[in-house]
């Protein structure tokens, strides 16, 4: 018995061995290059949120100092 459990245990290492060095097929990837087209994007599509939020912040500001110029008026 001890015999058989020997060559069971021995042939269980060798198949595991054996078994595990194998090489795997590697698979091919294909990548396919496509163009894209890019539409004309208008000025405002291209700014951010922080140079739009600027702008109508500066606008703002802007009418609010141009009211005060009148308010004030010509000092002649």
């Amino acid at each position: 018995m001890k015999k058989l459990g020997l060559t069971m245990g021995s042939l269980l290492i060798v198949a595991t061995t054996l078994t595990s060095c194998r090489e795997e097929k590697e698979k091919e990837v294909i990548v396919k290059e496509v163009e894209v087209e890019r539409k004309a994007e208008p000025e405002e599509e291209r700014e951010g949120i922080l140079e739009r939020t600027a702008k109508e912040v500066d606008k703002e500001v802007n009418e609010e100092i141009d009211k005060k110029i009148e308010e004030i008026g010509d000092d002649n």
